[in-house]
C-alpha cells in the first residue's frame, strides 16, 4: 500500500513537473517575441517604479529650490527665480517621458494577462467537458452494474451535457445587466 502511495505521489510529481516546464516554455517563447525597445522600457520602468526615485526626485527639487533660494544670500545670480519655470518644465517632461513608459509596459503586461485569460478559458472549457463526459460514463456504468439500482438521477442527467459557452456568456450579461438595472449602475 506504502508503494502505491508513493508511484501516485511520484505520479503527480510528474505531471507536476511537465505541467510547470510547458509554462516556463510558453513563458520564454513569449520573452522571445519581445523587442530590445520594449525591454529596454520595461528596465527603466522597474528602475523608476522604486521607493528611491521618489526620494530622488524629492532631493532633486529641494535641492533646485534651496540653490534658487540661496542665491541671492551670496550674490549669486539666480539660474531659475521662483516660480521656477524651468524646474516646472523638467518636472513636466519627465511626467510625460515616465506616464509614457509605464503606458508601454502596462500595454503589453495586459496582452500577457489576456493570453493567459484566453488559455484558462479553453482550459476551462475542455475540463468542462471532460467532466461532462466522466459524468455521462458514470452514469453508464451505475446503469449497468446489476450490484446498483437504476434509478433516474437529473442532476447527473443535466451535468452530462457540455455547457454552452455561447448561452453561459448570454446569461452573465443578461444577469449583469438586470443587476446594474436594480442598483442604478451604468456597464
Amino acid at each position: 500500500m506504502a508503494e502505491d502511495t508513493e508511484q501516485e505521489i511520484t505520479e503527480l510529481t510528474d505531471i507536476l513537473d511537465k505541467d510547470i516546464e510547458t509554462i516556463v516554455a510558453l513563458r520564454l517563447k513569449s520573452e522571445h517575441k519581445v523587442s530590445s525597445h520594449q525591454r529596454l522600457i520595461e528596465r527603466i520602468t522597474s528602475t523608476i517604479g522604486r521607493p528611491a526615485t521618489v526620494y530622488l526626485i524629492i532631493a532633486f527639487v529641494a535641492i533646485w529650490i534651496t540653490l534658487n533660494a540661496l542665491d541671492k544670500l551670496f550674490g549669486l545670480p539666480g539660474f531659475d527665480a521662483p516660480p521656477f519655470p524651468w524646474l516646472q518644465q523638467i518636472v513636466g517632461l519627465c511626467a510625460l517621458i515616465t506616464t509614457v513608459i509605464v503606458l508601454t509596459t502596462q500595454n503589453r503586461q495586459e496582452r500577457m494577462a489576456e493570453q493567459r485569460r484566453h488559455l484558462d478559458l479553453q482550459i476551462n472549457l475542455l475540463t468542462e467537458r471532460k467532466v461532462s463526459k466522466m459524468i455521462s460514463l458514470l452514469e453508464e456504468l451505475r446503469r449497468d452494474l446489476p450490484a446498483v439500482s437504476d434509478r433516474t438521477d437529473s442532476e447527473a442527467e443535466a451535468m452530462k451535457e457540455p455547457v454552452d459557452p455561447h448561452s453561459a456568456l448570454s446569461a452573465l450579461n443578461e444577469s449583469m445587466q438586470e443587476a446594474a438595472r436594480e442598483h442604478k449602475i451604468n456597464l
